[in-house]
């Protein structure tokens, strides 16, 4: 009976991944051109906005979802909203692909995103932190909760620069929430993350090195929001809401990137909305590792703190946060070795 369930669910997936790859052809075949320039790690104008193959696949499987399967939906308002605000993200995104929007825009449309899914109800009330455990969060649940969705959003865009680096990287982050959903009984957010596996395993063979086309805001802007979401909507699955932990453990590489890469910006003066090529990511291409290597490290970084999420979920309560340790560990020594290929590359931090 299991084995026909799952059966039933890798062939929907399927069909979403081939709509999702038919949407792909056709923002090829009719493009959006991306120009490179001096912060380009492309050398030729090449589509973007092939994340609408994903976004397609996935209002696809939600609507399925929405239609006959009670057992996996939200309550109507939540499910509504969420979805309603994923799609505004994702049609906001695709202007911005065709118009370059002001960075002020996207981040206003962002908040107004994430207000909608925290006002259908979707807040985190409590945070598990290491040494400290579990923290309520009072007054703060509401900030805090926007906070972290925009600022997912925003990570997962500020990474998209490399081929295959996030498409990949989110597309085992969603395969193993699926499952780890699947185990917890989280049946929302087993879908929604089967929902963008299969979108985004169209959308990859275009995606790596060389690309055919990228993905566009409309696709990481969309996959960081979804991301986000579905941390809160996993915190759901135990009492103590440590589960929000399971979403942030398996991007931890992309969000370390983008934090740390913020925060040094910030501390040494520069406008951090404006582009840039000192990502971590970035700093490691230019000296001279190559693009497929760089993804693939990135991909590396997901599969470990997929096993960090196996022992999170069989650790006693007390203990689950401590898998944030290794995690950062690794991610240490990244930034360690990124730094000396910089230094002898002749490279620096400056923005360039």
């Amino acid at each position: 009976m299991l084995l026909d369930a799952v059966l039933r669910h890798l062939a929907f997936a399927l069909a979403l991944a081939l709509l999702s790859a038919a949407a792909v052809r056709l923002m090829i075949a009719w493009p959006i051109l991306d120009h490179p320039n001096a912060r380009s790690s492309h050398a030729r104008p090449t589509p973007r906005g092939g994340g609408v193959g994903v976004v397609l696949a996935f209002v696809a499987g939600m609507a399925v979802l929405y239609a006959g399967a009670d057992f996996a939906r939200l309550p109507p308002p939540q499910f509504l909203g969420v979805i309603g605000a994923a799609v505004a993200i994702a049609l906001v995104s695709l202007w911005d692909d065709v118009s370059d929007l002001r960075f002020s825009v996207k981040l206003a449309a962002q908040a107004a995103a994430a207000l909608v899914a925290i006002g259908s109800g979707l807040v985190l009330e409590r945070l598990a932190l290491p040494l400290l455990g579990e923290v309520p969060l009072g007054w703060l649940a509401l900030p805090l909760t926007l906070f972290w969705i925009v600022g997912c959003t925003n990570a997962i865009n500020f990474m998209d620069g490399l081929d295959g680096l996030v498409g990949g990287s989110v597309f085992l982050a969603a395969a193993i929430l699926c499952v780890a959903a699947g185990e917890q009984g989280g049946w929302f957010v087993y879908a929604a993350a089967l929902f963008l596996a299969a979108g985004l395993a169209g959308f990859l063979p275009f995606n790596l090195h060389p690309a055919r086309i990228f993905m566009g805001d409309v696709g990481s802007q969309f996959l960081g929001f979804m991301m986000a979401v579905l941390a809160v909507a996993a915190a759901g699955f135990d009492a103590a809401q440590l589960s929000f932990l399971i979403v942030p453990l398996l991007l931890f590489g992309l969000l370390f990137d983008a934090a740390f890469t913020l925060v040094r910006r910030a501390a040494a003066g520069e406008r951090v909305a404006a582009a840039h090529r000192t990502h971590l990511y970035q700093m490691a291409q230019r000296s001279g590792m190559g693009v497929r290597a760089v993804a693939a490290v990135h991909w590396g970084f997901v599969c470990f703190h997929g096993v960090l999420v196996w022992a999170f979920l069989h650790l006693p309560v007390g203990t689950k946060p401590v898998v944030v340790v290794p995690a950062l560990a690794v991610q240490l020594g990244w930034l360690a070795l990124v730094t000396r290929r910089a230094r002898r590359a002749g490279l620096t931090w400056a923005a360039g």
